[in-house]
Parts: C-alpha cells; sequence; structure tokens
C-alpha cells in the first residue's frame, strides 16, 4: 500500500493483517480521486473525513492532495496508534487520529462539518446503511460521501437513504460510490 498523488505521493503505508481489514487500493483511489478532482477542484478547502479509517489510505490520501483538514477514526486502539505514528512520520498538520467506535463518534459531532466523508465499514459488520446515515448528518450541503460496499448500491435505494447516486463502480468483490445528499 501506497500514497498514489500529492505531497506524500510513493509514501508507503503499514497494513496490518487484522480480521475485517481490507484497504482500499491503489486502482480504486486512483479512479475515485479522479472523481473527486473533477467535482472539487483544489481539495485546499476541504475538511475530510474518513470515519472507519483502517489503514487511513483514503484519508492520507486527501491530505497528501491538500485538503485543509483531515480525522481519521479508527476503534483499533493498535491500528489508531500506527495511525498516529504514520501522520507523525509524514509531518501531517491538519491531520487528527482519534481512537472511537466511529458511528458512537460520529454522533457526538456538529452537523455539516465536512466537505468529504469516506465510509468504508467493515463488510461483515453490515454497518453501511447506519453509516450512510450517520455521514448525511456530518457533510456539508454540497459535500460528498464515498462508501465501499460488498454490493453495488442500487439509485432507488441511495436515494431512500436520502442520497444522489453521483457515480459508482465496481472492482473484484468491491463496489464503490460517490454520493451527494439530495437537494444539495
Amino acid at each position: 500500500m501506497r500514497i498514489i498523488g500529492g505531497r506524500w505521493k510513493r509514501t508507503p503505508l503499514a497494513v496490518p493483517d487484522r480480521p475485517g481489514l481490507r484497504p482500499t487500493g491503489d486502482r480504486v483511489r486512483g479512479i475515485v480521486f479522479n472523481w473527486l478532482t473533477h467535482l472539487l477542484g483544489d481539495f485546499g478547502a476541504v475538511r475530510g473525513l474518513d470515519l472507519f479509517a483502517g489503514s487511513g489510505a483514503l484519508g492520507l490520501e486527501a491530505a497528501s492532495r491538500g485538503a485543509a483538514r483531515v480525522t481519521l477514526v479508527e476503534r483499533d486502539a493498535a491500528q489508531a496508534r500506527q495511525l498516529a505514528a504514520t501522520v507523525a512520520r509524514l509531518g501531517g498538520t491538519g491531520v487528527e487520529v482519534v481512537c472511537g467506535d466511529a458511528l458512537a463518534w460520529a454522533a457526538r459531532q456538529p452537523a455539516g462539518t465536512y466537505e468529504l466523508v469516506f465510509l468504508d465499514p467493515p463488510f461483515a459488520a453490515g454497518l453501511q446503511a447506519a453509516a450512510l446515515a450517520a455521514a448525511g448528518r456530518l457533510v456539508t450541503p454540497k459535500g460528498l460521501v464515498y462508501l465501499e460496499s460488498p454490493e453495488p448500491l442500487a439509485p432507488e435505494a441511495a436515494t431512500a437513504a436520502g442520497y444522489e447516486l453521483v457515480r459508482a463502480a465496481t472492482a473484484g468483490r468491491v463496489a464503490f460510490h460517490l454520493l451527494r445528499r439530495t437537494g444539495a
């Protein structure tokens, strides 16, 4: 695993062998960040949230590309320490690592705080719907939400969750989606 763009391009990321940890690969991140660059342009004003951080690949990629602030939330204490060490090694000012339950932490945050929210919850936990609900409250009206899931999200399901499906694709066993709140 490595960061693929921005000031930390080619920086390797430590990915421990943990049950359920499924880092977003280079190919998928490349596609997603092309989408985001097209839609957002400059990342300089973006406040990002990587709600189920795991390896931190998504949030660190956003920070590398110039996001103003990025918060990585990871419940596994050892993994959160690894993320904090990576951030320190990179000199990641503006990157905060939080150790805690993603959904409980999200419920305590002010609404409309982030322009970009990454959601990659453990597939086996079935947290996609709860994560989308949490992100819907945290994202700004014109912000974007990225979701990885084991199955493609149908446009009707996105609409029922209060989102418009902006882009979607699959790679292997992963479906990935870029969403915007309905009415944005």
